[in-house]
């Protein structure tokens, strides 16, 4: 099993969310977040400048089978791109083990 945890950008939710839902991707759990990036200029907005290195984003936590692993990533790095700075991040994990806690079952087959 892999967890698959991805930093994106809030505008971009609702378009991953469709293209893991795509792929097989029903359940997932997300955090807004805010975090500190590259992007250190401020924007001037009527004569006032605002800084931009506090970032809003929303944060994926995903568990899937080893065999969904290389298509979540796909549909991440497919749906949330932009091609600017600060599109985000995808970090991939091993998990050793999965428990449902309403039956006690463990494996792979708890996150069917």
């Amino acid at each position: 099993m892999k967890k698959i945890e991805a930093i994106i950008r809030k505008s971009k939710y609702r378009i991953v969310k469709e293209a893991l839902h795509a792929v097989g991707v029903n359940f997932f759990s997300y955090w807004d977040v805010t975090g500190l990036g590259n992007e250190k200029e401020g924007h001037v907005y009527r004569g006032v400048s605002y800084s931009t290195s506090d970032i809003q984003r929303r944060y994926l936590s995903i568990v899937v089978n080893d065999d969904f692993a290389e298509a979540t990533v796909n549909a991440i790095l497919s749906s949330a791109g932009t091609g600017e700075v600060g599109d985000g991040k995808i970090f991939v994990s091993d998990i050793q083990e999965c428990y449902r806690i309403r039956t006690g079952e463990k494996g792979g087959e708890t996150l069917k």
